[in-house]
């Protein structure tokens, strides 16, 4: 159950005139989501063909303007544009007298915090930084998806009670992250959620190229077991031949990716690397295996090993859900609780 405070009557905004910057996948979801709360979208501005077919469709009867008439007509102002784009929107926009005294201007850069709203408040605006932890389509199907989703919110500690009400409002859950931590919260989203797609995506080229006909539908459970396991028990649900030290299996492995996918070998044997450091920290991977295993991945499978098993495995599915070494079940550790 969420401990976040719940604001009262008080502290929600006023029903208030919205207006988006920039209608890429993020802004007119969040801007039909507070439609949807009782505020009222009143225009929005985009530059490309698809960011105008999906401010349209997203927010119908919604006027495209310019940017500076955004702001004119709205007591709230989403700034969706990429994160690199966002100082100098913001400093062009405070240049040019588009911000208006009390206006609610919220960026969703995972990357900043209020700081980079700086030009804008110094005209009187009041900086908003609300990120959504979550990967948008650019579809009706992002407003279903904020119920429950995690914000990052970063505001003066005055307006804290408003930007948290704003989230709730969206159907999301506020959490709290200081200026000074904004880079490192982005960072750490992006290492789980954008580099998970890569992976995902590479598995099932190589499925294919096993000859596996529906690669998504054998990842499935696999992949949902796995996560819901990393979620609830950390490194404790560590589980494969890397953890196990099957260095001869990691080694096969490296070998077919050579033959089959060269641009996957350096990813796979950077990961393999990063998954032992893990597993030796936390007990999982025994040292006396450590040490062939660290061989593999230092030469990069060139040199070849062999193991207990005749084709250089100590055996066991690679996947980690057989038995492991010490007669346990591979998923150990995973009765805790849960981003």
């Amino acid at each position: 159950m969420s401990t976040v405070h719940q604001p009262d009557s008080k502290d929600r905004p006023a029903r208030l005139t919205v207006g988006v910057v920039g209608a890429g996948r993020v802004g007119p979801a969040l801007a039909a989501s507070l439609q949807l709360a009782g505020h009222r979208p009143v225009a929005v501005s985009g530059v490309s063909d698809a960011s105008r077919r999906r401010a349209e469709t997203m927010l119908p009867d919604v006027p495209l303007v310019p940017p500076a008439e955004v702001l004119q007509r709205a007591d709230l102002v989403l700034l969706t544009v990429p994160d690199d784009a966002l100082p100098g929107l913001v400093a062009g926009l405070a240049e040019t007298g588009a911000v208006r005294p009390g206006q609610l201007l919220v960026h969703t850069s995972g990357r900043y915090g209020a700081k980079v709203l700086d030009p804008a408040t110094r005209a009187g605006a009041l900086p908003l930084a609300l990120h959504p932890a979550m990967t948008f389509t650019g579809t009706p199907v992002d407003v279903q998806r904020l119920a429950g989703c995690s914000f990052g919110v970063t505001a003066p500690e005055e307006l804290r009670l408003a930007a948290e009400a704003l989230v709730i409002e969206m159907g999301g859950e506020p959490e709290w992250v200081s200026e000074q931590n904004r880079p490192l919260y982005h960072a750490a989203l992006a290492l789980g959620a954008n580099h998970l797609v890569t992976l995902v995506a590479q598995s099932m080229e190589l499925l294919r190229t096993a000859g596996v006909a529906a690669p998504d539908r054998m990842l499935g459970p696999l992949l949902g077991a796995a996560l819901d396991n990393a979620l609830r028990s950390g490194d404790a649900a560590l589980t494969g031949p890397v953890a196990r030290g099957d260095a001869g299996t990691v080694a096969a492995h490296v070998t077919e990716l050579r033959k089959h996918a060269p641009q996957a070998v350096a990813g796979y044997l950077a990961m393999a690397r990063a998954t032992a450091d893990r597993a030796l920290a936390h007990g999982l991977l025994k040292p006396e295996l450590a040490e062939d295993l660290l061989g593999v991945l230092a030469d990069g499978g060139l040199a070849g090993h062999n193991g207990r098993g005749g084709d250089g495995s100590r055996g066991g599915d690679a996947t980690g859900g057989t038995t492991g070494d010490d007669g346990t079940d591979g998923t150990t550790g995973t009765e805790g609780n849960d981003r």
